[in-house]
């Protein structure tokens, strides 16, 4: 008779506990393997963290009702659904890939028109938004804050540089107590981004974010002037250069930051 009963906890169990979908027994046998398995239990944890992070950006906005205009492109976008499921069923499987490219086409340029109100066109404060999630996501890492650290500093500077199509320098912050960490390679609105960390004694970091932005996403900041954010705790102050965007994010007083900022600034 076949076995039915449920393996060990897998990746896929711990992120549904992190979620909150797993019934009752389930949870059940995923904290009793955190409880004797310490990488597992670490791995969660760092994931709790970052859940709780992303969540603390838009806090404000859990509470409130979905807008009209979210719920109708919604409710369209369920009908154009159910009509490839109809046809899987009525043409086949090949019918169902021109469909499911058309529709997918159609629904992406519809959902872009329909939010066009709520989240603007790539722009330089939507770059900013992309550095202080990621800033919000990658400093609380203890193990894998970087892809590449700073041991291999050549290296990633070549590697990211390739990636962005754009020889990037790294800026030493040294004298305002900050030594890089390290850096990756992330994907962003407009393209590839590059996330550079640094740190200082007491363990605070700051990440400076890299990345394209054309002409229409820039428009409405002139070349290098400085512009703030702040969401969550987490402040960020941007600017674009010869079109590309820069951004210098992290959990320090708005001064602090920046000093940071024009250091950095002056050396790229």
């Amino acid at each position: 008779m076949k076995d039915e009963s449920p393996g060990l906890p897998d990746d896929a169990d711990f992120h549904a506990y992190v979620d909150g979908r797993l019934d009752a027994d389930r949870r059940a046998a995923v904290e009793a393997r955190l409880a004797v398995d310490a990488e597992a239990a670490r791995r969660v944890r760092d994931w709790i963290e970052q859940r709780d992070a992303l969540r603390g950006l838009h806090a404000e906005l859990l509470d409130e009702a979905i807008p009209e205009h979210l719920l109708h492109a919604g409710e369209r976008l369920h009908h154009r659904s159910s009509r490839l499921a109809r046809w899987q069923r009525w043409g086949g499987l090949a019918a169902a890939v021109v469909l499911s490219f058309a529709l997918g086409w159609g629904a992406n340029m519809q959902w872009q028109a329909t939010v066009a109100g709520v989240a603007s066109s790539p722009s330089a404060s939507a770059f900013a938004r992309q550095a202080v999630v990621a800033h919000a996501v990658f400093s609380p890492e203890v193990r894998h804050p970087v892809e590449v650290d700073a041991k291999q500093q050549d290296h990633l500077v070549q590697w990211l540089s390739k990636r962005l199509n754009r020889p990037l320098k790294l800026p030493n912050l040294a004298s305002a107590g900050y030594e890089l960490v390290g850096g990756r390679l992330l994907s962003g609105g407009g393209g590839p981004r590059a996330q550079f960390m640094y740190q200082n004694a007491n363990g605070e970091r700051v990440t400076l974010y890299v990345g394209a932005i054309d002409g229409a996403a820039g428009k409405g900041l002139s070349e290098t002037a400085f512009r703030f954010t702040s969401d969550a705790g987490v402040q960020s102050f941007y600017w674009v250069d010869q079109g590309y965007g820069y951004a210098l994010s992290g959990k320090l007083p708005r001064q602090g930051l920046l000093v940071l900022a024009e250091a950095v600034y002056k050396q790229l």
